[in-house]
């Protein structure tokens, strides 16, 4: 007695969204920590640009608690922060899907 193939179809479709919905959920943690990437990377800019401030004295207090100021106030946490003169290099770091995201930068008056 012959098999009747009614139904494939459907199984096929329902393999299809399946596969679809794990490639979604394997790409949802990425997209998060790309997002972390780049606010992990303006926060890292404006912490910069407070303690470079802070350091030619546009601003009053030491430059690296400027930093770290603005580094919390936009959600990341300062690691590190170097002053050499009036350039400052800060990095922070947030967590975003259980990965730590960093981003690092450096400020100081332009060159003349």
């Amino acid at each position: 007695m012959p098999r009747s193939e009614r139904g494939a179809g459907s199984i096929l479709a329902v393999a299809v969204v399946a596969g679809a919905i794990v490639t979604l959920a394997a790409l949802a943690p990425l997209s998060l920590v790309l997002q972390a990437k780049v606010a992990a990377a303006g926060a890292a800019d404006a912490a910069a640009l407070a303690a470079a401030d802070a350091a030619v004295g546009i601003v009053p207090g030491p430059p690296c608690d400027r930093a770290g100021q603005v580094a919390t106030a936009n959600g990341t946490t300062l690691r590190a922060c170097q002053i050499d003169g009036v350039i400052v290099t800060v990095r922070v770091a947030v967590t975003a899907a259980g990965f730590g995201v960093g981003a690092s930068a450096t400020a100081g008056p332009a060159p003349r």
